[in-house]
């Protein structure tokens, strides 16, 4: 997702294709998208970019003619700010028309020949456009450009209950924190070595309104490279509001080179990256399901339940060691039982032994079993007269009509 330092390096791209390039006509707007039409229609003007924090304003400025002769109509085109914010996968294009982007969803056409076309690319859709737009009310100053009223506006509002959050929650605030995101709040905590979720209030109430290092600001924004080409960069400050001011300079400075996603190298970006996205840190999803990448713990409000990739590995190792340790001892107090004793989640061992009752107790069910096997090898007799006086249909007189217990209990459940 674009953050202050991309939103920045946006307007330098756009003044940089732009500068001393003539537009002309309506601008055009995708048919598919929701977004406003823009109003706005000259046979000449000029394109200047500007940002703040997350927002990027375009102001479109009519080229007067110097013809003495001509009568400025009431319906003449005035100057137009369009105030941009890019969403998830907002960015801008400048090309020929025949290699127009698929999801250019806001046209400025040139008037050379061949024509080419500045436009607002959004494959996601979540970016937005305002005619005659303004800077978001609710958003405070820029972190990176209007770095002293970003402190007191921080500072001075501490008792808000937006600062009873854990301090990465805090950070994607854009009332206080216009223009920090998900990758520059991880590597904001990592160099100030702080856990992600403690309370932000308790973090940021030792710091005072204005900061006096505005020099050591500019110095680690404008670090130079050691010998092997890697830039160099502070890792430890106590001043998180220090950094959320440097470390979107630091980006800045890595330089434009990155930004056309027509000609993306992230190499540069990539190596510089200290947590976010770094092998052996770990992460996990904070109270809004954004994921927070750091180093260490978490702290005290990390939300219930949630674990990194690695802690959950290894608990569920451990879960996995606790469940064998059960089954072994299951498997020792099983042996110590009578092999008689048919095994209650065995379905099969109990089907086996007729004519004991399920709900029978143990002692009970063993002295069924006993007595049900004692019955078949002495009453092979008994069962061949059975199956003889149902043919006959006659009772035997001369056989005493005899039945031991065993034989009662047996017959009763059959």
């Amino acid at each position: 997702m674009p953050e202050g330092p991309e939103l920045h390096l946006a307007s330098l791209f756009v003044n940089r294709v732009c500068a001393g390039v003539v537009f002309t006509g309506h601008v055009e707007k995708s048919d598919v998208s929701k977004g406003p039409q823009v109003p706005f229609s000259s046979d000449a003007y000029r394109i200047s970019a500007t940002s703040r924090g997350k927002e990027v304003r375009l102001t479109l400025t009519p080229i007067k003619s110097d013809m003495k002769s001509k009568i400025i109509a009431e319906d003449d085109q005035s100057p137009m700010d369009v105030v941009f914010r890019f969403g998830m996968s907002g960015y801008f294009r400048f090309t020929a028309v025949d290699e127009l982007p698929k999801h250019a969803h806001v046209r400025f056409y040139t008037s050379e020949d061949p024509q080419r076309v500045l436009s607002f690319v959004d494959t996601r859709r979540f970016g937005s456009w305002q005619p005659n737009g303004t800077w978001q009310r609710d958003r405070g100053p820029c972190v990176m450009f209007e770095y002293e009223s970003f402190r007191e506006n921080v500072i001075s509002n501490l008792s808000d209950k937006a600062f009873d959050r854990p301090i990465c929650e805090a950070l994607l605030n854009q009332k206080y924190f216009n223009g920090i995101g998900n990758y520059l709040r991880a590597e904001i905590l990592y160099r100030a070595n702080i856990p992600p979720f403690v309370k932000a209030r308790s973090v940021l109430e030792g710091l005072s309104a204005k900061d006096e290092n505005t020099k050591e600001v500019k110095e680690a924004a404008a670090e130079k490279c050691d010998a092997a080409g890697k830039r160099k960069v502070k890792t430890v400050c106590s001043d998180i509001l220090l950094l959320c001011h440097s470390v979107p300079l630091e980006v800045i400075g890595l330089g434009g080179k990155g930004y056309d996603p027509g000609d993306a190298d992230f190499t540069e970006f990539e190596s510089w990256l200290q947590c976010y996205y770094v092998d052996g840190m770990k992460s996990i999803s904070d109270h809004n399901g954004r994921s927070i990448w750091f180093k260490g713990d978490p702290g005290p409000m990390a939300p219930k339940g949630s674990k990194s990739l690695k802690t959950k590995r290894r608990i569920k190792k451990s879960e996995h060691d606790y469940t064998d340790t059960k089954k072994a001892v299951k498997k020792k107090r099983t042996g110590s039982i009578s092999n008689e004793k048919p095994v209650k989640k065995d379905p099969g061992t109990v089907k086996k032994v007729k004519g004991v009752p399920r709900k029978l107790s143990g002692t009970r069910r063993q002295n069924a079993s006993k007595n049900r096997l004692h019955t078949e090898e002495a009453g092979p007799q008994t069962s061949k007269a059975k199956s003889t006086r149902r043919p006959s249909g006659q009772e035997s007189n001369s056989k005493p009509k005899r039945t031991t217990r065993s034989q009662k209990k047996s017959s009763t459940y059959t």
